[in-house]
């Protein structure tokens, strides 16, 4: 009977969503203006597919339960497909998929989530976009979430400004471990884009305790694995990320 709860659990991944569609975006002149935002659709469609293709289930959750929204940036920035359009139609495919076949368009609300159901979860994933400055740094919900995956060192998957949820966690529970995200440096050239000052993921991370991987390779999509964790960079590196994640998940069997 243990193998068989074991064997049951071990195909289901929490995905962990933003409630917000914009984000606060500090002018020059001292005004705060909402910048439209959302999850980032490469960061989330690259690991989706991955998970899915490897036969896992997955649940999406967020702070409230709201309809999510994608980033727009995601779907129109150059960077984001490199000019590859028949990528980007099959990621945006994948997400109407979940919004026909999965609960993408209504995630369960962190609350609804007890601590016994958390068990049958293999791992957590977090997708970026800005939207998770607006609302998962300190939601207390979702650092018991994510206590619940640190503490049994359940992989745990988190890309761009996705691993500022982690500063939901009090005490912050990644005190040490190497991770990366969206660089400041990053951030600083949208600032200039938007004429306006955005919170950094990557010092904040730091200022908590986590010990932020700051290299070359962070510019070209690259991920950190310390221990059940795995970060990325940027875009460019939720493929990696992908394939990461599931081979952690996959090793757990």
């Amino acid at each position: 009977m243990h193998g068989v709860r074991r064997h049951l659990s071990s195909k289901k991944v929490l995905i962990v969503l933003s409630d917000a569609n914009a984000f606060p975006l500090r002018k020059n002149d001292g005004s705060v203006v909402d910048e439209e935002t959302g999850f980032f659709l490469s960061e989330l469609a690259k690991p989706l597919m991955r998970l899915l293709d490897a036969g896992y289930e997955v649940t999406f959750a967020s702070p409230q339960g709201k309809q999510p929204n994608i980033d727009p940036l995601s779907k129109s920035t150059p960077l984001a497909f490199l000019g590859m359009w028949w990528q980007k139609r099959k990621e945006e495919d994948l997400i109407k998929k979940m919004e026909l076949e999965n609960n993408i368009l209504a995630p369960r609300p962190f609350s609804s989530i007890s601590d016994q159901e958390l068990e049958s979860f293999a791992g957590v994933f977090i997708p970026g976009g800005h939207a998770p400055l607006t609302d998962l740094g300190a939601d207390a919900e979702l650092g018991r979430i994510l206590a619940h995956f640190h503490s049994r060192a359940k992989p745990t998957a988190a890309i761009c400004h996705g691993p500022y949820a982690f500063l939901s966690t009090k005490p912050f529970a990644y005190t040490g471990y190497k991770m990366i995200s969206w660089s400041d440096t990053e951030e600083k050239l949208v600032e200039t884009l938007k004429g306006g000052e955005i919170e950094k993921v990557q010092s904040s991370l730091a200022n908590a305790g986590a010990e932020m991987v700051d290299t070359i390779g962070a510019k070209t999509g690259a991920i950190s694995v310390d221990r059940e964790l795995v970060t990325g960079a940027n875009p460019m590196a939720a493929a990696a990320l992908g394939d990461k994640f599931v081979e952690m998940l996959n090793a757990r069997h």
